[in-house]
């Protein structure tokens, strides 16, 4: 005699499985649309500050008092090189710095880098060891003779495995910056 077999249980169990995991992709991809978002807006409020900073020193209070608000991160600093002279400022101080020093990093860093690390860049300066564990490092590329230089955003915490989306927010941050001190400079 013959056995019949049932595959409608086993088809059913299967297409639950299936739209299970077409619900969790639907849902990662609205969470990460949802990311990219507040990400963009973060980004345009940070411009929006910039663009209204009447001077250099202005725009270096901007960048490195409130945009770790803004931005949603721990530390910020930037360091410039002006002529034969070097800058760094972060949240709590401006300093001098050797411009060949600057000139280094720059010659180390592409366009727009973002990586977890195990110690921060040496730009963040007494965090980056104890600190910093992510970090997205921004050239600041101003034609002759306006400043070049390198802008450093840093978090406590690792990065997501797939954070490396943001990079042309962060080179457009980075041609903001350049471009509002081209224009600081020559309205001062």
């Amino acid at each position: 005699m013959a056995q019949i077999i049932q595959f409608k249980d086993e088809a059913v169990v299967r297409l639950r499985e299936r739209l299970g995991a077409v619900e969790e992709a639907n849902e990662d991809l609205i969470a990460f649309a949802r990311g990219h978002s507040d990400a963009v807006a973060s980004i345009n409020v940070a411009v929006l500050e910039a663009i209204e900073a009447p001077s250099v020193d202005s725009l270096f209070e901007v960048i490195t008092r409130r945009w770790p608000d803004i931005l949603g991160i721990d530390y910020v600093a930037i360091a410039l090189v002006v002529g034969n002279r070097g800058f760094r400022a972060d949240c709590d101080s401006m300093e001098r710095v050797d411009p060949v020093f600057v000139k280094r990093m720059l010659g180390k860093v592409g366009r727009v880098e973002v990586r977890s690390v195990e110690r921060g860049h040496p730009l963040f300066g007494a965090v980056a060891g104890d600190s910093v564990r992510a970090e997205a490092l921004i050239r600041i590329d101003g034609p002759a003779p306006y400043p070049q230089g390198l802008l450093a955003l840093g978090q406590r915490t690792e990065l997501a495995p797939d954070s490396s989306q943001g990079s042309s927010l962060l080179l457009f941050l980075g041609r903001v910056i350049a471009a509002t001190i081209r224009r600081c400079v020559a309205t001062s």
